[in-house]
């Protein structure tokens, strides 16, 4: 079964930066499109990005021309840089394997990271 660790969360202020990485205990990324979604306190869980087996990026509107995801197959991770983050942006964010594009939406794989906190302050 594949395991999901993400790395990187962590306090930063707003208008900063800060790098997420997910590690797969399995060498699938080759395969299987990756993900990050986000949930915030009192929120659904929400797509931020994925990314196909073939290195295609998709981004959610809101954090488009901020947020970069990329992959290193031969490393089994998947990167997530985020910049120019504001208060909007606190969340735990989750990493995925296998979303699915299915009817205009990305839905989410059956594997989950524990998620890492990010705290965007003022």
């Amino acid at each position: 079964q594949v395991q999901l660790v993400e790395y990187g969360g962590g306090l930063v202020q707003a208008g900063g930066s800060l790098g997420l990485s997910c590690v797969s205990s399995v060498n699938i990324l080759s395969i299987v499109p990756m993900g990050w979604y986000r949930q915030a306190p009192g929120k659904r869980r929400e797509l931020v990005a994925t990314i196909t087996s073939g290195g295609l990026p998709d981004y959610a509107d809101s954090v488009k021309g901020r947020f970069t995801i990329s992959k290193d197959n031969a490393k089994n991770t998947v990167f997530l840089q985020m910049t120019t983050l504001g208060p909007e942006d606190t969340a735990v964010y989750y990493c995925n394997a296998d979303p699915r594009f299915e009817q205009g939406v990305w839905v989410p794989g059956r594997y989950w990271g524990q998620g890492t906190q990010v705290t965007v302050s003022v």
